[in-house]
């Protein structure tokens, strides 16, 4: 891997975070902190940038930059802590469906699903409830079990018994018994190191990464200027040491990030459990950084003075909505114990 920025990526960073910083904040201390999906404001943006083509092959006319650009797109709209507008398009062109489309039901993964998928004629009839990322949109991907394992079927909004909640946040999506028939199957959640779910995993991590590194930025800023007993808060060491240790964290999040998506660009044949492992690991740090933000700056870390309040609540929400850390990490440890299994049956079977 090469550790030295990319000057194509440097000048892509650039260009997101001049675009996003035109794009307003909802600093409202109630309701949603972010417009999410497809209708959201920053989906301008990422169009004037032709974000849609950054991971798109160049033989399908796309940039071919890889999946290290979808997680950089992601990390720059978690640092802005604006609506994630770009995972789902991504997700659905790998599995070659249209832009626009909503995501649900992805938190319950790996363990299980929210919504089930009982057998009937044709198809299946699903019932449960999962988060959704976009009320809007005018079709639903969601994650479901059926007997050939997770699966993302298609839903149309106006399917029988199907019903949105938007007075909470995130919003809440609702199944009973809506039919969906086996052409709806958009594609297979598998647990492929480079498969589209690897991939998406990447992405929120990518996302979780640049809610920290925002969150972050905002406490030091505020401690560099903010005066207490005659000196900054930033030169005091109760608040510069934990957030030297949250710089820290950072720093190894975003190489474990990275490195992931290197490795199913570059060499996917040893991407293994990267993504899973990136994933855990960005969920933890942005829930420790955002936390430690919010105890840094005091009070006004809960007014809409420092907006601190938006990343805090986009932590709450995005830490699990591609599977809780917990059983993300073990899976991954899961993994290694089969691993380390094999090899030492390998090693004491006779030549």
């Amino acid at each position: 891997m090469n550790l030295h920025p990319d000057p194509l990526l440097t000048e892509l960073r650039k260009a997101l975070r001049k675009g996003l910083a035109g794009v307003e904040a909802r600093m409202d201390l109630h309701g949603a902190p972010v417009t999410d999906g497809s209708s959201g404001p920053t989906r301008p943006v990422l169009d004037a940038l032709d974000a849609a083509d950054f991971e798109r092959p160049v033989s399908a006319g796309g940039l071919g930059l890889g999946l290290t650009a979808g997680v950089l797109v992601s990390e720059e709209l978690g640092r802005a802590a604006r609506g994630n507008s770009y995972r789902a398009d991504a997700l659905a062109a790998e599995l070659g469906r249209p832009a626009g489309v909503a995501l649900a039901g992805l938190e319950a993964l790996p363990t299980g699903g929210r919504v089930t998928a009982t057998p009937v004629a044709g198809g299946w009839e699903l019932t449960g409830t999962a988060t959704v990322d976009d009320v809007g949109a005018t079709h639903i991907l969601v994650a479901t079990r059926t007997g050939d394992g997770p699966v993302l079927v298609a839903v149309e909004r106006g399917a029988a018994g199907l019903g949105i909640e938007d007075a909470c946040w995130p919003p809440v999506i609702r199944f009973d018994r809506t039919p969906v028939s086996v052409g709806q199957v958009a594609g297979p959640l598998d647990d492929s190191p480079t498969g589209p779910l690897s991939r998406a995993r990447l992405r929120q991590a990518g996302y979780l990464l640049g809610i920290a590194v925002g969150a972050h930025r905002t406490a030091v800023e505020y401690a560099g200027f903010r005066r207490q007993f005659g000196t900054r808060l930033r030169d005091l060491p109760a608040v510069s040491f934990p957030l030297a240790r949250a710089l820290v964290a950072v720093r190894a999040t975003r190489a474990a990030v990275y490195r992931g998506a290197w490795l199913v660009d570059s060499e996917p044949d040893a991407v293994g459990t990267a993504p899973a492992v990136a994933l855990a690991m960005a969920a933890e740090t942005a829930r420790d950084v955002v936390r430690l933000s919010m105890q840094s700056c005091g009070v006004r870390a809960m007014t809409a003075e420092l907006g601190l309040h938006r990343y805090y609540r986009l932590a709450a929400a995005e830490s699990t909505r591609y599977g809780d850390p917990a059983a993300l990490w073990r899976a991954v440890g899961a993994d290694r114990v089969r691993t380390a299994r094999r090899n030492r049956a390998a090693a004491v079977l006779p030549v």
